[in-house]
C-alpha cells in the first residue's frame, strides 16, 4: 500500500485533517433527481435480475444461480444507498431518507435504525484504542494479544482466520446476528427496527416460497445475499485494516487525523466502484459523512492530495488479511509472525 509520499506528507503538514472539514463541506447537498436516479438504476436492475433468475429456474438452475451472483453487485450497491441515508446524504428531507433506509434494509437483511446507531458509533470512535468493540472488526494490540491465555490466543487467531472473517462471518452477521439489535436490546425503538425488518423478510420469503416453492430462495435468494454480505465484509475490512493504518488512545485520539489516516482509499476498476458506489474513497467519506455517494470522486478531482492518500489497489489489499495486531511501538499493523519477532 502506498502511504504518505513526499508531496503529500508535506500538503498534509500544512492542512491539518480538521481543516478539511470546512473544504468538504461544500460537496455535502445532495441532488434529489440525482439520488432519484441512482436509486432507479440500482434497485430497476436488482428488481429485473430476480425476475430474470426466477424465469431462468424453469429450464436451468445453474443459469439461475449465475444470474443471482451477478445479482449480488446490485445488492452491495443498494446497501451503499442505505449508508448514505443513514448519514443523510441521499436526501435531503431525514424522514424520506430514512424510510428508504428501513425499506432497502428489508433487502439487505439489515435494521436501518440498529445499523445507523451503530455505526455512528463507528464513525465516533474509529481508531480510538479505548472505544473499541461497537461497528468495528475486533483488534488487539500486540501487548493484549501477549497477555491472553492460550484459549484466548487461539480465539483470537480463530476469529481473525480469513476462512472465519470472510467465509463464515458474513453470513451469521446477515441471516443470523441481525435478526437482534444487539447492543442496544435495553431499548425499544431498536427493537422495533429489528422486528419491523425481521417482518419484512419473513413476509418476502413467504410470498416466494408460496409462489415459487423452496429453490427460488436457495437459489437466487441466498447466493445473492451470501456473495454481497461477503464483498460489504470485505471492503468494510480493507477500509481500516491495513498497515499503516491509525490507532491512538483516547487522550491521544484527534477524530479528524484518525478519518484521514485510519481509511484507505480503495483503487477499484470502474465497474466495482460504480457497484460499491464509491466506498472506496472511504477516507474523505469519514472526514465528512454527508457528502453523498456520486460526489466523492468530484472531491478527488477537485483535490489532488486526497487522490494520492492511503491508496490501496486490490493487489495490495490481499496482503492485509494476514495482518492482525496492532504494534503501539512501530504504529502499525502486523501479522502474527511479525509480532512474534518483537519477542
Amino acid at each position: 500500500m502506498q502511504h504518505n509520499p513526499d508531496s503529500f506528507q508535506k500538503d498534509t503538514d500544512q492542512t491539518h485533517a480538521r481543516d478539511w472539514v470546512k473544504v468538504l463541506s461544500s460537496y455535502r447537498e445532495p441532488s434529489g433527481s440525482r439520488s432519484a436516479f441512482e436509486l432507479a438504476v440500482t434497485l430497476g436492475p436488482f428488481i429485473a435480475l430476480w425476475a430474470f433468475a426466477w424465469f431462468a429456474l424453469s429450464f436451468s438452475g445453474w443459469l439461475a444461480f449465475v444470474i443471482a451472483l451477478l445479482n449480488a453487485g446490485f445488492l452491495l450497491r443498494l446497501f451503499a444507498i442505505q449508508h448514505d441515508c443513514g448519514h443523510s446524504a441521499f436526501f435531503n428531507n431525514r424522514t424520506a431518507s430514512d424510510w428508504l433506509g428501513r425499506v432497502i434494509g428489508v433487502l439487505t437483511l439489515t435494521p436501518y435504525d440498529v445499523w445507523r446507531r451503530s455505526h455512528a458509533m463507528h464513525h465516533s470512535s474509529a481508531g480510538n484504542l479505548g472505544r473499541r468493540g461497537m461497528g468495528d472488526i475486533h483488534t488487539l494490540t500486540v501487548a493484549e494479544y501477549k497477555e491472553l491465555s492460550p484459549l484466548g490466543r487461539w480465539s483470537y487467531r480463530l476469529y481473525r482466520h480469513p476462512i472465519v472473517l470472510f467465509g463464515l462471518g458474513p453470513g451469521y452477521l446477515f441471516f443470523f446476528q441481525n435478526r437482534l439489535p444487539l447492543g442496544f436490546t435495553n431499548q425499544a425503538r431498536y427493537w422495533v427496527s429489528a422486528m419491523g425488518t425481521n417482518a419484512g423478510i419473513l413476509i418476502a420469503l413467504s410470498l416466494i416460497y408460496y409462489f415459487g416453492g423452496l429453490m427460488p430462495i436457495l437459489l437466487i435468494f441466498v447466493p445473492t445475499t451470501l456473495l454481497a454480505a461477503t464483498a460489504g465484509v470485505w471492503l468494510f475490512y480493507v477500509q481500516h485494516q491495513f498497515e499503516n493504518t491509525h490507532w491512538s488512545e483516547d487522550t491521544d485520539w484527534d477524530l479528524h487525523d484518525a478519518a484521514l489516516h485510519g481509511s484507505s482509499h480503495y483503487v477499484l476498476p470502474k465497474m466495482l466502484q460504480w457497484m460499491s458506489a464509491n466506498i472506496g474513497i472511504h477516507h474523505v467519506h469519514h472526514l465528512y459523512s454527508r457528502i453523498p455517494f456520486y460526489r466523492l470522486p468530484e472531491v478527488l478531482r477537485d483535490h489532488a492530495v486526497l487522490a494520492h492518500s492511503n491508496r490501496m489497489t486490490i493487489r495490495e489489499s490481499l496482503s492485509n488479511a494476514r495482518l492482525h495486531l496492532w504494534d503501539e511501538q512501530s504504529k502499525k499493523l502486523l501479522s502474527f509472525a511479525q509480532a512474534r519477532l518483537l519477542g
